[in-house]
């Protein structure tokens, strides 16, 4: 008996513990969000509304230099953007924040816009969803982690913005691209599970997935970010999900050196299928490191569907 309540004492104070810290990170990543949300906003950054599925969804959207469309030029203007940019499609990236997070958060973190200011770029604005591991009744922002949760709010919202880029700028349907964070890296899963046909590569970070949904996935580009110490998406889950990977990408088993940035070591999986697989590990915790963006914006500008048919 007394080592039986010895065990129950040990289990109760594992499970208080391990609740303590979640607590803890959620805490210090929601002062990081607020501090981030702070700064000046990004002038070059406009707020979009779109109507899915009867309610209205937000967007931060980025347009490159003289595409810009100012507020007050209208459908003529957008006109007029097409035709000047028949020539010059630009790629187009989607950016997903955390749980808990918002566009604005995500735009500061990724700053793709800047890194690329040659691209469209979106950062999309979740809605309250129940999380997995924290905040299970659901009081903050965050995305979809399967198909069929939420009525497919999140994979319809994609399909209306990416509908409506396309009718409006000058697209580049060959360079169309996705990457969030925790929450938003494992949404950036599910929409190549479910929207492979219309993404050029992926870059997820913090995130895995359930194994049997990654069954039907098809092979893709992919870059996946993973902190040796995440004590929330654990690493070990994260290893598992890189090798599915490289397996379902038919990646080569060695991989080569590809990128050193500060603490992050970038290894390349060259792929027989042209679907490259790339992983970004740092020793760290369930953070976004600072140098990620830009090796982010790096694989994306190595990847384009036209290489693939170029190399077939």
């Amino acid at each position: 008996m007394k080592y039986i309540l010895a065990e129950c004492l040990l289990l109760c104070w594992l499970s208080v513990s391990l609740d303590s810290s979640l607590q803890s990170v959620c805490q210090a990543q929601e002062k990081t969000q607020k501090k981030l949300q702070e700064k000046n906003k990004d002038k070059s950054l406009k707020v979009r509304v779109w109507k899915v599925d009867d309610k209205e969804r937000q967007a931060l959207i980025y347009i490159p230099d003289v595409r810009q469309v100012r507020e007050d030029e209208g459908k003529n203007a957008i006109h007029d953007l097409k035709q000047k940019g028949k020539e010059e499609e630009m790629p187009l990236v989607f950016v997903f924040h955390g749980h808990g997070g918002s566009m604005r958060n995500s735009a500061n973190q990724f700053k793709i816009h800047r890194l690329w200011p040659e691209a469209c770029v979106v950062y999309m604005q979740g809605l309250p969803t129940p999380g997995r591991i924290t905040d299970l009744e659901g009081k903050r922002n965050g995305w979809q982690f399967a198909k069929g949760e939420q009525q497919d709010r999140d994979l319809h919202f994609f399909d209306v913005v990416l509908s409506s880029l396309k009718k409006e700028y000058p697209i580049d349907r060959n360079r169309i691209y996705a990457t969030g964070h925790s929450n938003g890296g494992a949404f950036t899963y599910l929409l190549w599970g479910e929207r492979w046909t219309q993404l050029t590569a992926v870059a997820p970070s913090g995130a895995a997935i359930i194994e049997k949904s990654f069954l039907k996935f098809s092979p893709l580009p992919i870059l996946h970010v993973a902190g040796e110490k995440d004590p929330i998406v654990l690493f070990r889950w994260q290893e598992k999900m890189m090798g599915l990977v490289r397996k379902l990408n038919q990646c080569e088993e060695t991989g080569k050196p590809w990128a050193k940035e500060g603490q992050i070591v970038g290894t390349i999986y060259p792929s027989r299928c042209h679907a490259t697989f790339v992983s970004l590990i740092y020793p760290g915790p369930h953070s976004f490191p600072s140098e990620t963006p830009g090796l982010i914006v790096r694989f994306f500008k190595e990847q384009s569907k036209k290489q693939k048919l170029q190399n077939k």
